[in-house]
């Protein structure tokens, strides 16, 4: 049975929580996203949006159907928020994207509706069903069955959430623009110069270039996203913080 409290103290180290002021946070619950990979949704509400001050005020909001997050409406405070989920502010028809910068902080990018129902997704695994089904795994908890195989471990799909379906594709392959969502370089983004695989224990590791300088990193902390997008705002947004 997963624990209903978190001292403040043992919370991951990137949580915008004052750890003095209050001995207890919340705890998100098990799920789409680990412990030291999301927010709970509460936080996200009070921590990031400002929008209450007092998880009373929280459970109003949620009550009410007024926050929806990857298109669905969420009621529970304790929700797993994580890299690249889409928060919906009905009553003021606002949208958001949850990001990580260089400084290892979680912070909010405001995105319009039209990019609200598009979410990156990276796959972290893949499975084999009967007949041949492929069904892939992803990094938030879901999965997505898919008829023609063409797809890797490492590769992101852009998921249209409307429809559930994968509107494009992006492979993890050298030249690829990635982005950094652990470890030293955290919030980095730079293009895929070469993949380092490792037989035994040691993890695959990867070289990426950065302002002309070359940056080593562990492959599990590389998300592609669409080179294409490099000079889109929210990207920039990214590499300025």
């Amino acid at each position: 049975m997963a624990k209903r409290h978190l001292f403040s103290i043992n919370a991951p180290k990137n949580w915008p929580i004052n750890r003095k002021e209050n001995k207890w946070t919340i705890r998100p619950n098990p799920g789409r996203h680990p412990l030291e990979r999301c927010l709970p949704l509460g936080l996200v509400l009070k921590n990031l949006l400002n929008y209450a001050s007092k998880t009373r005020e929280v459970r109003y909001l949620l009550n009410n159907g007024e926050i929806k997050i990857d298109g669905n409406v969420v009621k529970n405070y304790k929700f797993p928020v994580g890299l690249m989920d889409i928060i919906e502010i009905k009553k003021t028809n606002e949208f958001f994207r949850l990001m990580i910068t260089k400084e290892d902080k979680y912070k909010l990018y405001k995105i319009s509706k039209d990019e609200s129902s598009l979410k990156p997704c990276k796959i972290i695994n893949k499975t084999i069903l009967k007949k041949g089904i492929s069904q892939l795994n992803l990094y938030d908890g879901r999965n997505i069955n898919v008829d023609k195989d063409g797809y890797n471990v490492g590769d992101t799909i852009i998921l249209d959430l409307s429809k559930n379906k994968i509107n494009s594709h992006l492979k993890f392959e050298t030249g690829s623009l990635v982005y950094i969502t652990g470890g030293k370089y955290i919030g980095y983004i730079g293009k895929l110069d070469k993949i380092i695989n490792y037989q035994g224990l040691q993890k695959d590791k990867i070289i990426f270039i950065m302002d002309d300088k070359k940056y080593e990193t562990l492959k599990n902390y590389c998300f592609v996203i669409d080179k294409n997008l490099v000079k889109e705002k929210w990207i920039q947004w990214l590499i300025s913080e």
